[in-house]
């Protein structure tokens, strides 16, 4: 049974000389879907034509990213929309949410995108790709109105406290990202696991270029690598590496129900 990396930036300017490479590296690691949540306006095409040439393997989605908002982000997500409104092979609506970390210049403006695109998710019934940094009560308070309206989809690199994990775990439709986070020799995030989250709740992804796992930490990252994370969920959850891949694969079925072949 294939892995599946559920969130990766395989179409991104990292990967422009030596994609055929990645790809067959991921292959031969057992990964055999990778899901691509969207940036910005600019990379949809480039992200459409890899799915197009590798049909079966990656999968997109559509989103416009927290920190890639600017002042004509209105039109911008009306544009994407209109690609929402034709035929499409989209699975998800994402990458999506609210970053506080860096700058709060649009900090309203970050919040009225990531509702106009929760309600995408419920009008074309697609799960959502949540990115959410320096921003938990902000993300919960936008959330909650739609707990209870069918709302799914995956927290996206889950890197918060226990009580932060018991928070989101309350939102039934959704699972939280585990990528190579978790290898880090100081990460408290594997004892959180361990005492909070069960296996079911959780999906594997890579965020590659991002995020590269020990021991390849400081690299660019790759959907071959979301082998060291399942290894290390082994370890957290006292399961093989086939229980651990077998598990995670169906989570992420059940919230990204498009993504087959």
């Amino acid at each position: 049974m294939g892995i599946i990396d559920t969130h990766a930036h395989l179409y991104c300017e990292d990967f422009s000389t030596d994609l055929p490479d990645v790809i067959t590296r991921a292959v031969n690691a057992s990964v055999d879907k990778i899901f691509l949540p969207n940036i910005d306006e600019t990379s949809i095409n480039q992200m459409l034509s890899l799915c197009a040439e590798y049909p079966g393997l990656f999968y997109p989605m559509i989103g416009l990213h927290p920190t890639d908002l600017a002042t004509d982000y209105k039109e911008v997500l009306d544009r994407m929309e209109q690609l929402l409104e034709q035929e499409n092979d989209f699975i998800g609506v994402g990458e999506v949410g609210l970053d506080y970390y860096w700058d709060k210049t649009f900090y309203k403006e970050q919040q009225e995108a990531f509702e106009r695109q929760i309600n995408w998710s419920l009008k074309y019934g697609l799960p959502l790709m949540i990115h959410t940094r320096s921003a938990h009560k902000e993300l919960i308070d936008i959330l909650k109105p739609y707990k209870s309206k069918g709302v799914r989809g995956v927290f996206h690199c889950f890197g918060g406290s226990e009580a932060e994990a018991k928070e989101l775990l309350t939102f039934e439709g959704f699972m939280l990202g585990i990528n190579g986070i978790i290898t880090f020799k100081k990460s408290p995030i594997p004892e959180i696991l361990r005492k909070t989250v069960p296996l079911y709740r959780l999906v594997t992804e890579t965020d590659a270029p991002y995020l590269a796992p020990t021991p390849m930490r400081g690299k660019r990252n790759e959907s071959a690598y979301i082998t060291y994370t399942i290894t290390k969920l082994s370890e957290i959850y006292g399961l093989s590496v086939g229980q651990i891949t077998e598990q995670t694969r169906k989570n992420a079925m059940t919230i990204f129900s498009k993504a087959t072949e």
